[in-house]
Parts: structure tokens; C-alpha cells; sequence
């Protein structure tokens, strides 16, 4: 249950509303609703993190979900579980973030990604060997797209805990 109320329709006005409703009234962005402004800066940086940039959109989904299940967001999980199977994330991937690891689904190019999104969590910065490892498969602009998808993410996944966003059903979820 939210710890705040959402945010109500009848006092936004019609560019907000306009926004709520382009995402699907997703709970998130009810919540968002009640600060406009950085509603609408925070759209247009989630829409250049996933429609925008050289970063491949499976690894970008991959270090989105896992930085969801770092940040124990279950909210995130979801949306991005489904946003990823629309990108390329097999289901056995999606399965397998829990503990990655252990799994043979991830080429050596994800499981880079993925000890890196796991220590820019984590660790607060990656080490070295796990920069320099993550640094050797990606250009320059496709390892900064990777890190602020990562940063962007861990903010969202902050910010649905904090105010306890309701899960919605898959298909409302943005």
C-alpha cells in the first residue's frame, strides 16, 4: 500500500495528466505526478535510457532487472522482466538473474554487464579488473549508456520503495 496518497487527476493539469496517461496510469507515475516538473525531466531521461543510445537493449534490460533485484524492488522487476522479453531477454535470462553467476545463459559480454551492474550497486563503484573487463567489450558511450541506466534505475527502484508503489498487473506496468 502506498505510504503517501497517488497523486489526484482532477488538480494536474493537462501536460501531466497528459504524461500519466501516455504511461499507462502506471502507479509509479500517479505517484511522480505530484512534483510535475521533475516528472516530466525524469520521462525524458527513462525514454533516452530505453528508446535512445548505442547500448544493446538486451543488456541494458539485463542490468536494469538485476539492479531492480539488488534493490529488492519488486515493482521494477516486473516491469522490466516484461519490457526485457520485448527486447530479447530469454525467458531462462530472466529466470537466471537471481543468481546469475551459476548460470550458463549469459555470454561473456552479459556476465560482464552483470559483475558490473552488481558492484555499481553493491560496491557503490566498480573495481578495476570489473571496469577494465566491462570497458574492453563496450565503446566509451555505450559503457557510460550502462552505468547511468544503472544509476537511473537504482533511483527508481528507491523511489517505488520508498513510497511503496502498488504492483499493478503486468500489461499496466510501466
Amino acid at each position: 500500500m502506498a505510504r503517501i496518497e497517488y497523486s489526484d487527476p482532477a488538480k494536474l493539469d493537462d501536460r501531466t495528466n497528459g504524461i500519466v496517461a501516455k504511461n499507462r496510469n502506471a502507479n509509479i507515475f500517479r505517484m511522480m505526478a505530484h512534483s510535475p516538473d521533475y516528472l516530466r525531466q525524469y520521462c525524458r531521461l527513462g525514454a533516452a535510457i530505453r528508446f535512445r543510445g548505442e547500448l544493446d537493449p538486451v543488456l541494458r534490460e539485463l542490468a536494469i532487472t538485476r539492479t531492480g533485484i539488488l534493490c529488492e524492488a519488486p515493482y521494477e522487476v516486473v516491469a522490466h522482466k516484461r519490457i526485457g522479453k520485448g527486447a530479447g531477454v530469454t525467458d531462462q535470462q530472466n529466470a537466471a538473474l537471481e543468481d546469475w553467476r551459476s548460470a550458463t545463459c549469459f555470454d561473456e559480454v552479459q556476465r560482464a554487464a552483470l559483475a558490473f551492474t552488481d558492484e555499481v550497486v553493491t560496491l557503490h563503484k566498480p573495481t578495476d579488473a570489473t571496469l577494465n573487463a566491462i570497458a574492453a567489450k563496450l565503446t566509451p558511450g555505450a559503457l557510460i549508456e550502462l552505468q547511468l541506466s544503472i544509476g537511473f534505475y537504482v533511483m527508481t527502484s528507491k523511489f517505488l520503495e520508498t513510497f511503496g508503489i502498488d504492483m499493478q498487473a503486468v500489461n499496466d506496468v510501466v
